[in-house]
């Protein structure tokens, strides 16, 4: 997985000044927040259900090998076959063969994170096989040439007259002149477009929520219908996922199905929740004549036993990001992995490397609202925390930030020492500040002062100092 996280700064700065950007991201906030709550609201076994399916998630991964073995054989029983890869050269390579025995050349594709880790798209067209994405944002993106920002809506940053240029740039065989100003007329060209597209693949490549140990079933859940079509017209399916979707059982497959959509999009249930087992036989009157699942590792038995394997708990329901200050100013690019937000911020450094990756974990409040959001109970904030230890043990922090610290930590065990330093800085602020009640710009404080006013501390001490004053009453 190529990441540029070390550029994140930069990148974010670049995103807190683009229009367009904040005005995407403003939807959002207002839009799956929002309908997350009521579809919460709505289910008042939500809490236990988040209980349920962090207990069975627990269990799987710890009796991992166990479940991916069942699933492969109930797979092979059903006539389809499972390919182990241990990186994404092996996936990609893999799926490649696959398309080659059966003279492929035009290859379909479902919305896939796992496919965009690995950089399968490139893949292929490298060695001669055209991939289209058929989900309507993956779609937009790959017109782009863009990597997704969003697990679940990965054209998010991208505007409607953006996407009617794509369009107009890329779609020559339609009246120039034709209009693209309203979401239906970029909807109807699309499915025009790709309907060809379905009808003519050899291979159709999808990803999968879940893999059912007990029936060796792959589930995808779409809103589109476009999964069904990329599984179901070519003579093969290919299923590209990771070894962390398998799931014990059928019945605990609907615990996550009952927490997935409410947690991504405020929907009780996707448009399209579909199980898929084996080959076509005799008597089904359609489905893939092959069935292929390449089940990729990249890093993730390496998080098994560690103080981070709860992000293995993940589900891809994005519920983190659409609360999370952060990605909610800068958006996803800035993150420069496939993954961004909090669950990037800590599985990227698990796949790459925290020396590729050190500055994701930093970019959070830790307010613990991705924590408090998770339908998994996956304790994000933690995790953060483990990775900013870790990279200051492998002193990947810069010297002066050390140094900081180091000043920070031997004031703090002082306490008459920090507490006389932190009445100082205040008294020191309010002066600073003045009437206006705010600093516009601070020495070692460019960083927040640049974008925004830094508010004095208000008259009355620090808050030990009040604190100590409310006891004595």
């Amino acid at each position: 997985m190529h990441v540029t996280s070390r550029q994140f700064k930069d990148n974010a700065r670049g995103a807190v000044a683009d229009a367009n950007l904040r005005q995407s991201l403003a939807t959002m906030k207002t839009g799956f927040r929002a309908k997350r709550g009521v579809a919460v609201a709505a289910l008042p076994e939500f809490e236990a259900l988040r209980e349920a399916g962090k207990a069975m998630k627990d269990h799987t991964l710890a009796h991992l090998d166990h479940y991916l073995e069942r699933f492969e054989e109930k797979v092979t029983a059903s006539g389809g076959h499972v390919h182990w890869a241990p990186d994404a050269d092996a996936a990609c390579r893999t799926v490649l063969d696959i398309c080659r025995r059966h003279n492929a050349r035009l290859v379909t594709k479902g919305k896939s994170m796992v496919a965009e880790e690995i950089e399968l798209n490139a893949f292929l067209q490298k060695n001669g096989i055209e991939p289209v994405e058929t989900d309507l944002g993956e779609y937009i993106i790959q017109l782009r040439h863009e990597l997704p920002s969003h697990i679940i809506a990965p054209a998010i940053h991208v505007r409607k007259d953006q996407v009617a240029d794509s369009f107009r740039d890329t779609h020559t065989q339609f009246p120039a002149d034709r209009p693209l100003e309203e979401p239906r007329d970029l909807l109807d060209e699309a499915r025009t477009v790709l309907r060809d597209r379905f009808l003519t693949a050899d291979v159709g490549i999808t990803g999968a929520n879940m893999l059912i140990a007990e029936t060796g079933s792959t589930v995808i859940v779409t809103n589109e219908g476009n999964g069904d079509l990329t599984q179901l017209l070519p003579r093969v399916h290919i299923v590209v996922t990771s070894i962390d979707k398998v799931v014990p059982t059928l019945e605990d497959s609907s615990i996550v199905l009952r927490l997935l959509a409410r947690s991504a999009t405020g929907q009780p249930m996707s448009t399209y929740t579909t199980f898929s087992t084996g080959p076509r036989r005799p008597e089904d009157p359609d489905g893939p004549e092959h069935f292929h699942v390449v089940l990729l590792d990249n890093g993730r038995s390496r998080m098994l036993g560690t103080q981070v394997q709860d992000v293995l708990r993940c589900i891809r329901c994005a519920a983190c990001i659409n609360h999370c200050p952060i990605y909610g100013a800068v958006g996803g690019h800035a993150y420069g992995s496939v993954y961004p937000g909090p669950i990037g911020s800590v599985l990227t450094p698990g796949l790459a490397s925290l020396e590729e990756a050190a500055n994701l974990p930093n970019a959070s409040t830790l307010c613990g609202r991705c924590e408090a959001v998770c339908p998994m109970k996956i304790p994000l904030p933690r995790m953060l925390r483990h990775w900013r230890e870790e990279e200051f043990a492998r002193h990947l922090v810069p010297a002066r930030a050390r140094w900081g610290l180091r000043l920070w930590a031997f004031t703090a065990r002082r306490p008459a020492l920090y507490r006389f330093g932190t009445g100082l800085a205040a008294r020191a602020l309010r002066l600073l500040g003045g009437r206006r009640g705010r600093l516009a710009r601070l020495p070692l404080a460019g960083g927040w002062t640049r974008v925004r006013d830094l508010p004095v501390p208000e008259p009355g001490g620090t808050f030990m100092a009040r604190y100590k004053r409310r006891e004595t009453h």
